[in-house]
């Protein structure tokens, strides 16, 4: 039993982002306005979806935030000035049949990839870590029922998402930073 005085979040949200300005750090703060999550004190923290917790929709989520309260989330981002060039910022989640259990939340940035490609990828991320904490052999290349749009593992069903944000750098050589963020709100 876990004593009550631990933080285990109940309630979690996925938002994206993006922000143009010529200055990098003005950038990335545009794109946690564009999110809705600039007016909180972000504290990242790894990987675990906790057993239970329940995903709604922004706006539920942010309801019961306060400006300048610290909030805990799994961040991803990216920034170029790079004309042209393309990044990305994805939160893939993986979670499996039985709730009572934990899952496991990725992030993946980088550059070049399309959103199908980076979520795709922070897909498999969750779903090959949940995989090995399950002791599971895996292989995400044969695990994803395309049909049912599920990871199939043995007496395992997983179900994943993604959320995916995905920007140019403007022709201007201003800055674009994306952000995709797992935001744990009860």
């Amino acid at each position: 039993m876990i004593p009550s005085s631990q933080f285990i979040p109940s309630r979690m949200f996925f938002t994206t982002g993006t922000g143009v300005h010529r200055e990098k750090l003005t950038s990335f703060e545009m794109a946690l306005r564009d999110a809705g999550i600039a007016h909180h004190n972000l504290v990242r923290v790894s990987s675990i979806f906790p057993p239970g917790c329940e995903i709604v929709e922004l706006g539920v989520g942010t309801e019961g935030l306060a400006a300048g309260q610290i909030v805990f989330c799994v961040l991803s981002e990216a920034a170029t000035n790079e004309p042209g060039r393309r990044a990305f910022a994805s939160i893939g989640l993986a979670t499996p049949a039985d709730s009572s259990k934990y899952g496991f939340i990725s992030e993946h940035h980088g550059f070049g990839e399309s959103a199908a490609v980076a979520g795709d990828h922070a897909e498999d991320l969750a779903a090959t870590m949940l995989a090995t904490v399950l002791g599971i052999p895996f292989d995400p290349d044969e695990a994803w029922d395309e049909r049912r749009e599920e990871w199939r593992m043995p007496n395992q069903i997983v179900v994943s998402r993604n959320h995916t944000v995905v920007a140019e750098g403007p022709e201007n050589g201003d800055w674009v930073t994306v952000v995709s963020a797992a935001v744990f709100c009860g």
